[in-house]
C-alpha cells in the first residue's frame, strides 16, 4: 500500500512538472486574447496522454490537480468540493473570479468511463480513453478561462467528477453534478454543460430537455458567427447529462453535445478523433455569448 501511494505521489509530481513545461511552450507559440482551438486541442492531448481518467486512478488525480493549476494560472480562485454521493467519494472543482454568486455556470465532466460497453465483446472490458467524452469539454472550459475578459457577468467554471460511470459497481450517472446542486445555496440565471464537442464531423442538435430560451440564445449566437451548419436548430436527443440536476430544481440549463459520435464508449474515443476546429467553433460561440450576457 505504501509503495502504491509513493508511486501515485511521484506520478502526480511528475505530471505537474510536465504541465508547467508543456503550457509554457503552448503560450509562447499561441496567440493570446482569443479562443484558440489549437491550444484547446493540446488540452485534449494532454488528458488522453495521462491515460483513462477513471475514478480513483492516478490519471484521474493528476487531471484534477492539472485543472486546478490551469485555473489558478489564468487568475481564477479555486474551490475543491470533496464530498460523497451514494457512498462514493468525488471531487468537483470550481473556478470563480470573485465571491459574487454566479449568474452563469459552465460545466464539464473530467472523469472517463471504466469500460467500453459499446465496443465489440473482445474490447468491452477496456477503459474508454475519453478524448471526446470528457476531455473535449474540459478543454473548452479551460481555454475560455484563459481568454474571457474580466468584466463578464459573475461566472463559475465547474468540473464535475463521477459523471460517466453509471451502472458500474453500484454507481449512478451524473453523481458529481447531483452532489453539486444538492449543496448549491444560490441559483444562477443560466447553466451550460459542454460534453462531447470535439467530433471532427460536428453536428450539435438541440437537446429536448434543455431550456428552450437558453438554447435559442446560444444557437442564435452560433448562427451569427457563421456556425449555423454545426449548431443545427432541430431537436434530436433526450439525454441524462450534467444539466439534468439543475433543470430538476428549476434552473435554466442546456447541454451542448454532439451525441451522434460513433466512438462513444469505445476504445476508439481517442485524440485522433477530435478536431481543433470543432473545439474552436464551440469555444468561440460560448465566448461571444458570455461577453454579451444577459
Amino acid at each position: 500500500m505504501r509503495n502504491m501511494r509513493f508511486k501515485i505521489i511521484v506520478l502526480i509530481g511528475s505530471g505537474l512538472i510536465l504541465i508547467s513545461a508543456w503550457y509554457l511552450l503552448q503560450f509562447l507559440i499561441s496567440p493570446q486574447g482569443k479562443f484558440s482551438g489549437r491550444r484547446s486541442y493540446q488540452d485534449v492531448v494532454f488528458q488522453t496522454n495521462l491515460g483513462p481518467r477513471t475514478p480513483g486512478s492516478p490519471a484521474h488525480q493528476v487531471t484534477g490537480q492539472w485543472i486546478q493549476t490551469e485555473l489558478e494560472e489564468a487568475g481564477w480562485q479555486v474551490e475543491i468540493q470533496d464530498t460523497y454521493w451514494m457512498g462514493f467519494p468525488l471531487r468537483n472543482i470550481i473556478g470563480r473570479r470573485t465571491d459574487a454568486p454566479p449568474e452563469i455556470i459552465l460545466g464539464a465532466h473530467y472523469d472517463s468511463r471504466m469500460i467500453s460497453d459499446r465496443a465489440e465483446d473482445a474490447e468491452r472490458d477496456l477503459p474508454v480513453p475519453g478524448a471526446n467524452d470528457g476531455a473535449s469539454g474540459v478543454a473548452v472550459l479551460l481555454e475560455l478561462a484563459r481568454t474571457l475578459p474580466e468584466d463578464t457577468a459573475p461566472l463559475w467554471f465547474v468540473f464535475f467528477d463521477a459523471e460517466d460511470n453509471g451502472g458500474l459497481d453500484g454507481r449512478d450517472w451524473i453523481m458529481g453534478s447531483r452532489a453539486f446542486v444538492a449543496h448549491l445555496s444560490e441559483y444562477p440565471t443560466a447553466v451550460v454543460i459542454v460534453d462531447m464537442v470535439g467530433d471532427r464531423d460536428l453536428n450539435i442538435y438541440r437537446e429536448y430537455n434543455s431550456s428552450p430560451v437558453l438554447t435559442a440564445e446560444i444557437w442564435s449566437q452560433a448562427n451569427a458567427l457563421g456556425y449555423g451548419a454545426y449548431f443545427i436548430p432541430q431537436d434530436r436527443h433526450s439525454l441524462l447529462d450534467d444539466h439534468t440536476p439543475f433543470l430538476e430544481v428549476g434552473i435554466p440549463a442546456v447541454v451542448i453535445i454532439d451525441f451522434d459520435y460513433p466512438y462513444w464508449h469505445t476504445p476508439e474515443d481517442t485524440a485522433a478523433k477530435v478536431s481543433p476546429l470543432s473545439l474552436e467553433i464551440v469555444g468561440n460561440t460560448l465566448w461571444a455569448w458570455i461577453v454579451t450576457f444577459p
